[in-house]
């Protein structure tokens, strides 16, 4: 079950995608829901990031295939960072490529959706506090990344966090440890792994996490790229596909363009 956010005039809801169709939810996504009587075709609708999130938690170097073609060491915890909210765009949104960068780089990445908040969850139930999953493109300016020598700046410009297009409501036999992830380059594949390589599971990611920070619905938590990363230019169009989630597709433009 894909479910989005949606914009239609000047109302904004959330809608359950059948095909070409998406039916408007009742309720909020984060509790008990049910689709209404109102239906859209899904080509007349803007499509929204699926969240308005109050942070987006990333893990960097989590995929083993990464570490090895950057001949570093697999790290013993997670290394994590937040890009502000101000980052996240939605599905067709241009990624402004900065006038002070002559280096951006896209990295493909599967993401998950808080659903309540929690603080110090335990890893076997973790499963209770995710709501479902979605791709992720964690933008990233490299060549600031290595004069700054940390990754605030670089990670942080306006529209580096393309996320959605929609959540993926798992089904029982879901295993987001066994998903292909590509990110497609002008239709040229770049970066094709599975997350069977993640370093990390998802389950001890939210116990991680929350034993460091509150977590609230809608925060969205990124697990990390495979190897592959590089980079992009103003008129590119760059996708993040994963298997079962969905595809996200972003044009880049020069900023002030």
């Amino acid at each position: 079950m894909h479910i989005g956010r949606f914009k239609y005039n000047r109302s904004t809801f959330y809608g359950l995608v059948e095909g070409d169709t998406v039916r408007e939810l009742n309720n909020d996504i984060y509790h008990e829901f049910s689709t209404g009587s109102k239906e859209y075709q899904l080509k007349n609708l803007i499509i929204l990031p699926p969240s308005h999130p109050a942070k987006v938690v990333l893990v960097g170097l989590n995929y083993r295939d990464h570490a090895k073609e950057l001949n570093f060491s697999i790290p013993e915890e997670p290394v994590i960072f937040i890009k502000p909210s101000t980052t996240v765009i939605g599905p067709g949104e241009p990624i402004l490529y900065p006038d002070i960068s002559r280096q951006v780089e896209y990295e493909a990445e599967l993401a998950f959706l808080i659903k309540k908040e929690c603080y110090r969850v335990k890893q076997e139930n973790a499963g209770e506090y995710i709501l479902g999953y979605t791709c992720l493109n964690d933008v990233t300016a490299r060549d600031i990344q290595k004069k700054d020598g940390q990754w605030t700046r670089a990670k942080g410009f306006d529209t580096f966090c393309p996320v959605g297009p929609f959540i993926y409501i798992p089904a029982k036999d879901f295993d987001p440890h066994n998903l292909r992830i590509r990110a497609i380059l002008n239709r040229e594949t770049r970066q094709d792994s599975n997350t069977n390589n993640l370093i990390f599971n998802i389950n001890y990611l939210v116990q991680f996490i929350s034993s460091v920070m509150r977590l609230f619905p809608g925060d969205i938590i990124s697990t990390g790229t495979p190897a592959g990363v590089g980079p992009m230019q103003p008129g590119d169009e760059i996708t993040v596909e994963i298997e079962k989630v969905g595809k996200l597709v972003n044009p880049v433009v020069k900023a002030g363009k």
